[in-house]
């Protein structure tokens, strides 16, 4: 124990030593993001935002960092909105809001925006033309195919109502709210999808934060604004798809029905290795949920058994997302907490049991100096191994933080290599929500991050000469759930990687929806076994490296 405690006595003095800034921003004006120094040939990620065409800045209207609401800030989601097999980029926005904004409306542009891929890092604005503009007070969007039809719907979620847009096949969408019956009216912070009833179709998790209250103003400290204790929670709501368009609330007797929390962040993994997805539900300042589907349908919270509710103390933290993925090789899924202190990294050791291993991992030294927001697991340099981006940013005051990039050495370990990674990781800014995808289809993941009152980053993933990768496409027949719950084996070079495709879900944000897998100095995949939702089993031989390879179920019609 003595190890462990001089260990812990040396990451407290690094979180509270220099991170402190000697002179705190009253407000967003005062707090400039300064560009990041010139990139370098072997830097791993590169932002080439300039070039991209994209011009969207997040705005807080009222230019004060000064209520709860506002901290939250908000992230993009990455997905083939027309079809065209690019993966396009939508970006989340909040401006004037009455009860969270303070003085004088703004009259900054506040709708959220959708960016048309058009390769090589380019993109174009066709918000108007897609119809997808909502200007509520926006946190998260969900991208999914929720009526089955082979085009990807979009769900807006929001402080206030939320929307519901219908992918019209043409690169149009349709706002279908009303008749589907899924507005609300909470502060929806997360949200997920995964078939919930095992009908074949994709039903909604919106995850609900606080009934926040701006005329709070007793017990806080008097240089920032109350927290998420001053306030009700919200209680989380299951809607199942209905296959006429609607859906209904069934929360009530499902086991989600638990005492609500302050939900930040909704993952969805299989916990146990059954089979079946389950919903890990991060929250702030609350013990966090493990959601565990059961055979009649219904779902377990169990997370304090499994040993996933509380942070590496014993305590509630101020959990902001959770990234899943096997950090181990073992075949199961691990998940990625970020909060406000060292975050959590729980390895699956059994049946829907876990260890937090975040202090023997190499994660908790680096990123215990800052708030973690948003995190994701990719390959970096295409060696097989997952390694962890980690977006941070100050909690309450509007101050710049570095990015951490840590590679995976196997085993559940990582090493800190943001100094070399790139000149990127030397830029200090407020990062919030961080989507994962590969952007140009070139097998490197790469990463959009999103800043409070700022332009996001585009970083482009640069992997070492000689490594390769196979990107799985994954097309499952009508009717099942658009293969999420896909389990899939890749055998190469002597190696098995095992993946469940699940929704690649951050902090605020959706990332890549196929299997990105780096293959290291293997030039050909010579097996793919794959399980399909339905259960069916199918195999495929013989896959090109460096490209996107689309597996079709057996009599898929689409």
């Amino acid at each position: 124990m003595r190890g462990v405690n001089v260990l812990l006595a040396a990451l407290a003095g690094a979180a509270c030593g220099p991170t402190a800034p000697s002179a705190i921003p009253r407000t967003l004006a005062d707090s400039v993001s300064l560009p990041a120094p010139a990139a370098g040939e072997d830097d791993l990620l590169v932002d080439v935002l300039a070039a991209s065409g994209i011009e969207v800045r997040h705005v807080v209207a009222d230019g004060r960092l000064d209520t709860l609401i506002e901290s939250i800030g908000s992230g993009v989601t990455t997905f083939d909105a027309d079809g065209d097999g690019r993966l396009d980029l939508y970006f989340l926005a909040q401006g004037w809001r009455d009860g969270v904004s303070s003085g004088d409306p703004s009259d900054a542009d506040s709708r959220n925006r959708l960016y048309r891929n058009l390769g090589d890092f380019r993109f174009e604005d066709v918000t108007d033309s897609a119809g997808v503009g909502d200007d509520g007070y926006g946190f998260m969007a969900v991208a999914a195919d929720l009526d089955d039809d082979g085009h990807c719907d979009l769900f807006v979620l929001n402080d206030g109502p939320n929307v519901l847009y219908r992918n019209r096949g043409d690169g149009t969408f349709e706002d279908v709210t009303v008749a589907a019956g899924v507005a609300g009216d909470a502060c929806s912070v997360a949200g997920a999808v995964l078939d919930a009833d095992a009908d074949g179709l994709l039903d909604l998790y919106v995850g609900n934060y606080v009934d926040f209250d701006d005329s709070y103003r007793l017990h806080y400290a008097p240089d920032v604004f109350p927290g998420p204790l001053a306030f009700a929670p919200q209680d989380d709501v299951l809607l199942l798809n209905g296959r006429d368009g609607s859906f209904r609330d069934a929360t009530a007797g499902s086991g989600l029905d638990v005492p609500a929390a302050r939900a930040m962040g909704v993952s969805v993994l299989d916990a146990n290795g059954d089979g079946r997805l389950d919903l890990y539900v991060a929250n702030d300042a609350t013990a966090n949920f493990l959601f565990l589907a059961e055979d009649d349908g219904s779902f377990r919270e169990c997370a304090a058994e499994a040993g996933v509710a509380f942070g590496m103390h014993g305590d509630a933290t101020a959990a902001m997302a959770a990234a899943v993925g096997d950090v181990n090789g073992d075949g199961r899924h691990d998940l990625h907490v970020t909060d406000s202190a060292y975050g959590s990294l729980f390895v699956r050791v059994g049946d829907a049991l876990f260890e937090d291993r975040i202090l023997m991992s190499g994660i908790a030294a680096p990123s215990g100096q800052w708030v973690s927001w948003g995190s994701g697991f990719l390959d970096a340099d295409l060696d097989g191994d997952l390694d962890l981006f980690i977006a941070n940013g100050d909690l309450h005051r509007p101050t710049g933080r570095p990015d951490l990039l840590l590679r995976g050495l196997g085993e559940a370990r990582f090493e800190d290599v943001s100094a070399e990674a790139g000149a990127w990781f030397r830029a200090e800014r407020m990062a919030r929500g961080a989507a994962l995808a590969d952007l140009d289809d070139d097998g490197r993941m790469d990463v959009v991050v999103c800043h409070l009152a700022d332009t996001p980053a585009l970083l482009r993933g640069r992997a070492p000469i000689g490594r390769h990768s196979v990107t799985l496409d994954l097309r499952a027949r009508p009717g099942c759930a658009s293969a999420i719950g896909a389990r899939v084996v890749i055998s190469c070079g002597g190696r098995r990687h095992v993946r469940t495709l699940v929704p690649r879900l951050g902090y605020l944000s959706q990332g890549d929806p196929r299997l990105v897998v780096g293959l290291g100095e293997s030039t050909r995949v010579e097996r793919v076994d794959v399980v399909w939702p339905d259960g069916e089993r199918q195999t495929f031989h013989g896959l090109d490296v460096d490209q996107v390879v689309v597996l079709r179920q057996a009599a898929q019609v689409r």
